[in-house]
């Protein structure tokens, strides 16, 4: 299970320690349910990981699994689109939350930032408060529209 919040928000965050980042791209198989390729490319190496996703905003279901570079590669092939690109940070949270931000398709007209928060449980969500000072923009976690694989249709699937 997944239980996140998320934010749109103007820019990487300032002031706020750096965990870990990485540069990622992917592609949607299917949208209802989303099933979903991404090769993720930081200090640890290369990972591909076939993902998918259930209905819902705050909590959904979520199966991730590895796959290997082949299987990747077919898979990109099989999609035939451009790959969504992101440019990931993690950062620790002075709550001891990680905030992972991600800046989507760097370089075209479509691209911005989006903040996300993991948590343990519904309810850790819900007490949840930001802190102060660091940029988090509009919330969208109940906007079901405000998705990965919406934006996948939108810029790859409608073209």
């Amino acid at each position: 299970m997944e239980i996140e919040r998320k934010w749109l928000i103007d820019g990487f965050p300032k002031g706020l320690p750096i965990i870990a980042q990485a540069a990622m791209r992917q592609g949607y198989i299917a949208t209802a349910p989303a099933v979903r390729i991404r090769e993720s490319t930081g200090e640890a190496g290369t990972t591909y990981i076939l993902c998918f996703k259930g209905k819902g905003t705050l909590a959904r279901e979520e199966i991730e699994t590895p796959i290997n570079e082949e299987l990747f590669r077919r898979l990109e092939a099989f999609i035939g689109k451009p790959l969504v690109t992101k440019d990931f940070r993690v950062y620790a949270l002075p709550g001891g939350e990680h905030l992972e931000v991600s800046l989507v398709d760097k370089g075209l007209p479509t691209q911005f930032f989006y903040a996300e928060v993991e948590f343990p449980s519904i309810e850790a969500a819900h007490a949840f408060v930001p802190p102060q000072g660091i940029g988090l923009g509009s919330e969208m976690t109940e906007d079901a529209g405000f998705s990965m694989s919406r934006y996948w249709c939108q810029t790859r699937l409608e073209e």
